[in-house]
């Protein structure tokens, strides 16, 4: 744990980027494009419906398309970030004089990750205003909203070590890239059309639903359908139904992505140093 807060690395990866002026024209255009949804939304909301009030079935709609903007930013962004962590580091053959220094390949991960890491924290963060506007007008918990930033913080934690794991095996940033979005895409799309093709295919063939365990397994790694079931917590009981398996959505989402999470860093320390032997 020491090494991970006295690492240079990581203090070296969060200089550069939060001293660019980039990151933070970013984070601006972000909450401007923020502040015309939730503006606008409301504006349109109250005008159409010529009540001249929100109502609070409206503030649940806003956090609910919010909800999915936030899950679309990480999903997108996330990749960027970390797919080129290491790689870059070998196209501008850097990575050599690195690794002689005295941080372990431990420091050099973990480093990496979490400046990137930390600039999404900061993003989510910054919305954070916005996103409380809900609670004016109701329909919407702070726990609700507590459970949904701790999903957004394991997605990027995941995500984010599959790019490094990407960039470490991979020499080239263009295809570590290609393969984390690709990842990304599996993950957040493919897995949820697989689970309607079991389910669909295994009610036809049955007759009835039957039990479905692979199913049930698609829809809980899909980042989109457990936003699903936290926003509306009746869908975890449709999905259930249709495959007869009775385990949370939630739980199986949190197993899968923190296995996938320990196993991508653990690829990455481990081939990081993959041509250096040791000394006896």
């Amino acid at each position: 744990m020491k090494q991970v807060f006295s690492n240079p690395v990581l203090v070296k990866e969060i200089k550069l980027r939060f001293r660019s002026p980039k990151s933070f024209v970013g984070i601006l255009f972000y909450l401007i494009a923020m502040c015309i949804f939730v503006f606008g939304f409301i504006l349109l909301t109250t005008q159409f419906t010529g009540t001249g009030y929100f109502r609070p079935e409206e503030s649940f709609f806003m956090f609910a398309m919010l909800t999915y903007i936030q899950l679309g930013l990480i999903l997108f962004i996330t990749p960027g970030l970390t797919a080129g962590a290491i790689s870059s580091e070998r196209e501008k053959q850097t990575l050599n004089i690195l690794l002689t220094t005295a941080q372990t390949s431990f420091q050099i991960i973990s480093g990496k990750l979490t400046s990137s890491i930390a600039f999404l924290l900061l993003l989510l963060i910054a919305g954070l205003p916005i996103y409380s506007m809900v609670f004016l007008f109701g329909g919407v918990s702070p726990g609700q909203l507590g459970i949904i930033f701790l999903f957004f913080f394991l997605t990027m934690l995941a995500i984010g070590s599959i790019g490094i794991m990407y960039s470490t095996i991979i020499r080239k940033t263009i295809v570590s890239m290609i393969a984390t979005y690709g990842t990304m895409i599996f993950l957040s799309a493919v897995t949820g059309f697989i689970y309607l093709v079991i389910t669909g295919m295994n009610s036809m063939v049955a007759g009835s639903i039957a039990s479905s365990p692979f199913g049930h397994f698609f829809a809980s790694i899909n980042p989109v359908v457990l936003v699903l079931t936290l926003i509306s917590p009746g869908s975890d009981t449709f999905i259930t139904d249709t495959t007869k398996v009775d385990f949370p959505i939630w739980a199986g989402y949190a197993i899968f992505y923190i296995c996938i999470t320990v196993i991508s860093i653990f690829i990455s320390v481990k081939k990081l140093r993959v041509n250096m032997k040791r000394t006896k």
